[in-house]
């Protein structure tokens, strides 16, 4: 299924061009993600038996609220559908929910009318992106029972991605998409993404995933196409530059067609 939620580096694009790259359902155990974003990958696999994960707390509380608790979040989404403004949107994002249906209902009608989809907090943790040009709080693709069905035997968790990574099992399949940009794949790659994803914390996953190979985990690794993470990989598993255009600036010199690296170990 398509997923629900928008997030930066989504990897729709992968599913559609580079499916090749995937394995079918019938070929692993259990499929596990330590950064679910928007779960593009999840939901294109609906797979029996998962892990998934993330740091972003408001993120997991809203997929935990999905699979146990999914009509109330679609009738009050429905209800803001019919509602929706400029007015109501500056005032629901001033909000600080505490209920997690709450939490999971202002998470996903801010995500669905913010500008982009983007996820964004500043110094106080407060998110703080402006309304964008979308209305609809209902998406014609929504489908919150089946979402539900498919996180139904998913563990979800809201941890650092080694404890999760340190799960996987002999054919389990880890897909590993961490925080990372392509705008600055040649020049200041390392310092810009710095405030994305750290070095060490690259230097951490990799050690990790080579723990699972070792382990007999099949793994997909997605990251920046750039020659330090190359050099880190070297020896790890295949290399395949992907090629994808990137559209979420809002400044049309910032778009463009950029080259992202997939390492398949298996």
């Amino acid at each position: 299924m398509e997923p629900l939620i928008k997030w930066a580096g989504g990897k729709r694009w992968l599913i559609k061009n580079y499916n090749h790259l995937i394995p079918k359902n019938a070929d692993f155990n259990k499929y596990v993600e330590p950064f679910i974003g928007g779960g593009s990958m999840f939901f294109y696999l609906e797979p029996k038996k998962a892990i998934i994960n993330d740091i972003n707390r408001e993120l997991i509380i809203t997929y935990d609220e999905i699979k146990n608790n999914w009509e109330e979040i679609n009738n009050a989404l429905i209800k803001l559908n019919e509602i929706h403004n400029e007015q109501l949107y500056y005032e629901i994002r001033s909000q600080k929910p505490v209920n997690n249906a709450h939490i999971a209902i202002r998470f996903l009608y801010l995500n669905r009318t913010c500008w982009n989809g983007l996820y964004r907090v500043n110094m106080k943790n407060e998110f703080n992106v402006p309304i964008g040009t979308k209305s609809k709080v209902i998406l014609d693709n929504d489908d919150f029972e089946k979402a539900s069905n498919i996180l139904t035997n998913t563990k979800i968790f809201n941890d650092d991605f080694e404890k999760i990574i340190s799960k996987t099992r002999k054919d389990d399949f880890l897909f590993i998409d961490p925080p990372y940009t392509v705008r600055h794949n040649n020049n200041g790659f390392i310092k810009y993404n710095e405030n994305l994803f750290t070095w060490n914390d690259q230097i951490r996953l990799r050690d990790s995933i080579i723990g699972a190979i070792r382990r007999g985990v099949k793994v997909l690794v997605l990251n920046a196409d750039h020659v330090s993470i190359r050099e880190i990989y070297q020896g790890v598993g295949e290399f395949h530059s992907l090629f994808r255009a990137s559209v979420i600036s809002g400044k049309k010199e910032n778009r463009g067609i950029y080259s992202e690296l997939a390492i398949k170990c298996f």
